[in-house]
């Protein structure tokens, strides 16, 4: 199976361009890579269905936000046919006091079908550095 026709090297190509559109944000254009019934799931448990539900909940956490990618890697279920995808990396840019970060780490997981991103989870450091910022974290970062 060459490059082409491999579904991982697809699948992470489909997440890769999804997250640079989410990242502008561009959620009409991220929506082109999400099917119908897509369900996010951000950290805290929060569900939304839609690039444009996640970009508005980050317009009120950060001035604005950017992912630094470590790295993406798949794994391809021949019994579904399905592509699950994890990217990694930080995240950077402002809060909205105008304090900048550059190291809050995150971890997504996708799951791509038939071309398509049909689910991704969200986790991320943010609510531990806010907790931190404000005083309230039971141990140092």
């Amino acid at each position: 199976m060459d490059q082409k026709t491999d579904p991982a090297t697809a699948a992470k190509a489909i997440v890769e361009a999804y997250l640079e559109r989410s990242m502008v944000p561009d959620p009409q254009g991220a929506r082109a890579y999400v099917s119908d019934d897509f369900d996010i799931t951000f950290t805290g448990g929060r569900k939304f269905t839609g690039p444009d539900q996640t970009a508005a909940f980050n317009a009120k956490r950060y001035k604005w936000v950017k992912k630094k990618f470590l790295r993406t890697d798949a794994a391809y279920d021949p019994s579904t046919e399905d592509v699950h995808v994890y990217n990694t990396g930080y995240l950077f840019g402002e809060w909205h006091d105008g304090t900048r970060f550059e190291t809050n780490r995150y971890m997504d997981s996708f799951v791509v079908r038939n071309g398509q991103i049909v689910s991704t989870h969200v986790w991320n450091d943010s609510a531990e550095i806010l907790l931190e910022k404000a005083g309230l974290a039971e141990a140092p970062l």
